[in-house]
Formats: C-alpha cells, structure tokens, sequence
C-alpha cells in the first residue's frame, strides 16, 4: 500500500525531525530528512549489537553525545541492528585534487562523499588548501590536519608539496607541525629521474633531526614510503608512521611491530601500481619493473605486518587518483591480510583509538554507523550503511 509523507515532522522544540521511524502494512522503518536542521539535534534511540564487544545495548544520543542511561520521548531510530563507531580514513586528501588544490565547493563535495560511506573522521595526510572552516560545519566530518606534504623539487606530484632541500627539511617541519593537528608528512621516496627508478628524497640524518624537530613541537611524523630502502632509513630514524610501506622487510616489519611504528598500507592505491608502471615503462623501465614487483608482493608483505602486530590502520589515499567514499573497498582489502574483524577495527574503533577520538562511550560524541546485518559476517554491507549519525544527527539513511 503506497503511502506518502507531505510535511517533515517536528519534534518537541519545533524543529524538523533528522529522522522518523514507524510501523505500517507489518513492516518498520526510517525516513531521514534532509538538509540536517539548524537547532538542538534529536533525541534518538538505538538497540543493537555494539561492536567491537558483541554486546546487544540500547543507545540514547542526547545534544550530540552517547549515554546508556535511559531518556524520556527519545525517537527509536533502529533496532535488531549492529552499530560501530564512525569509521575513519586514516590516510586521506580532503582538499586536493590531482591539480593541486581545490575550492570550497569541492572540499565540501569530497567531504561529503566521505561521510555518506560512514567516513565520519578523516586524517588529512597532507593538502594544500585551508579547510578549517569544515570544523565549523556539524554535518561534515571531523579532519585532523597534517599540514602540507614536504618535497624535494621535482620530487613529488607537482603543486601539492612545499618544496625544500635537506638542509631546510628542519625549518620546514616546525612550520608544517604548527599547521597541523599534530602530524606531519613527509614524502619518503620518489622516482628519481636520474636513476630511473625510486630513490629516498632525504639523507638519512636529516631526517632524524626533522623528526626529533617534529616531536619538540608535539607532532608525529608519518611518509609515503614505496622504496625498500626509504622504509628502513625513516623507521630507524624514530618516525611515527609509514604510508603503503610496500618496501618493507622483516627487520624493519620487527622494529616497527617493537615501538608501535603505524602502518596505513592504503592497499586499493597499491592496486594502481601496474597502471603506475605500464604508463612509466617505455621511460623508466627499472622503475616500472620495481612498481610491479611492490605490487606482486603486497599481500605477502601488509600481511607480515600484520602477524608481527604492527598497528595498521585503514585509509584509502583519495584525493588524487583515488576518489573519495571507499572506505568500505579498504576494509574488505584488509580483511584478505587480517580477517573481517581486524579490518573493521583498522577503520573504526582501533583508528579512533590511535588518534584520541572518541568510541562509543558515556559522553562521547554521537558519531556512529549503523548496519542491518553483521559486517564481520558480510563485509559487503559496509558499502551500505542503514544509517549514519554524526554529533548526535542522521545525515544519512
């Protein structure tokens, strides 16, 4: 029987509804409204399994944080339903286009890409457009900022990077740290035309000072390492974290595993690197064959992380040649190294965990995702959450 809804509810304040369950014809379900409304956000309820603990548990999300405790007139929003923290791409360019930087219309747009794959915290690993003013917004999600990427000339994508040489990387860093939101990204390694082939960017003790210089202001520094030899030299170095890493070896694997050095593999771009070298070869075929190779490996080696306990997180690398909302493509990668549950925990409690967001706990912001059926079951339903909560609103159903 069809059935039509013609004005958007209030709730008890007068303002639209986020959201509104009801039961009709034996079947229950969600109508979301949007835009999200100015004003106090609804008072919801959820009963699900709350994972990572498996537990089934009634949620009350009140003036945008989480309680256990129960609240009078709260709107129940879904049941019979499994609900995780908000998931987080851990290495990702909010901001950054394959030109360079973007204007606000596009900020807002990958933002929202973002968010309506469950993407409710991201880590810019490096832009190099302002986007503060997507603090300011409730209905987008929350980014801790790295600052832009620190290059060599000629070394990097061009128009991304601040471009120095070894003996400014020191100055650089404590610019880019004050940036930030406590990182900061360096790029590792690059092809170097001259070789033909990836070459590290930085002599071995200049980046030691650049991260000792990173640490006296209170940032963590992570890079983009493909090369083996990039890997080894910044890990013993003291950084805090590697992207892709498809140079590693088990020493370096240990060593990382020993000081809980993380690792955001980003393996859907690892996926690019036939592509990467077929359109290098006819140039650089040693740098093509070394592309391939990396490549070939990748299971073999994220995998050896892995079993070694290195903290490995999600992130998908949008912003240049990935595009944004594939966060779920990530997990179901991770989950060929890890299983399903690690790779939901490398999206979403353990990332939270790591960079000091919130879980899903008392007094905690209401920033959650919702599913109709086990993820750890079937990681497909990642691709299509049933609901997605942000500071206590439903932004998408």
């Amino acid at each position: 029987m069809a059935h039509t809804h013609d004005d958007v509810p209030l709730d008890a304040l007068g303002q639209p509804l986020t959201a509104h369950t009801h039961t009709h014809d034996g079947t229950t379900h969600t109508h979301v409204y949007a835009p999200v409304p100015d004003g106090p956000a609804s008072r919801l309820h959820l009963r699900g399994t709350v994972l990572p603990d498996g537990e089934v548990r009634d949620l009350w999300l009140v003036d945008g944080v989480v309680t256990f405790e129960p609240v009078e007139d709260a709107l129940t929003v879904a049941t019979d339903c499994w609900i995780l923290p908000g998931l987080v791409d851990a290495h990702c360019h909010i901001g950054m286009g394959p030109q360079g930087p973007t204007d606000a219309e596009d900020v807002e747009r990958q933002a929202l890409t973002a968010r309506d794959a469950g993407t409710l915290l991201v880590r810019d690993t490096g832009v190099p457009t302002d986007t503060r003013w997507v603090d300011d917004r409730e209905d987008l999600p929350r980014i801790i900022r790295a600052g832009r990427h620190i290059a060599r000339p000629r070394r990097y994508i061009r128009n991304l990077a601040e471009e120095v040489e070894p003996d400014e990387l020191v100055e650089e860093v404590r610019t880019q740290a004050r940036a930030g939101d406590g990182w900061v990204k360096l790029v590792g390694d690059w092809i170097d035309r001259d070789a033909g082939d990836l070459r590290p960017l930085w002599p071995a003790d200049a980046a030691r000072a650049a991260i000792e210089a990173a640490h006296e202001e209170g940032a963590r520094v992570t890079a983009h390492c493909f090369d083996e030899q990039s890997v080894t030299e910044l890990v013993d170095a003291g950084i805090d974290g590697i992207e892709h890493g498809t140079g590693l070896d088990d020493a370096t694997i240990a060593t990382m595993a020993e000081r809980g050095v993380a690792l955001v593999p980003t393996l859907i771009n690892i996926e690019t690197f036939p592509e990467i070298a077929a359109a290098g070869e006819s140039k650089f075929p040693l740098y093509a064959d070394h592309m391939r190779a990396l490549h070939a490996r990748r299971f073999d080696t994220i995998g050896k992380a892995v079993d070694a306990g290195v903290p490995v997180f999600a992130g998908t690398d949008a912003g240049t040649v990935m595009p944004h909302g594939l966060i779920a493509d990530e997990v179901e990668l991770l989950a060929r190294v890890g299983g399903a549950e690690f790779a939901l925990g490398a999206a979403s409690w353990r990332a939270r965990d790591w960079l000091g967001a919130d879980g899903l706990a008392e007094g905690a912001s209401a920033d959650l995702v919702v599913y109709d059926t086990d993820p750890r079951a079937d990681l497909s339903v990642v691709r299509n959450p049933k609901l997605v909560i942000l500071r206590g609103r439903v932004v998408r159903s």
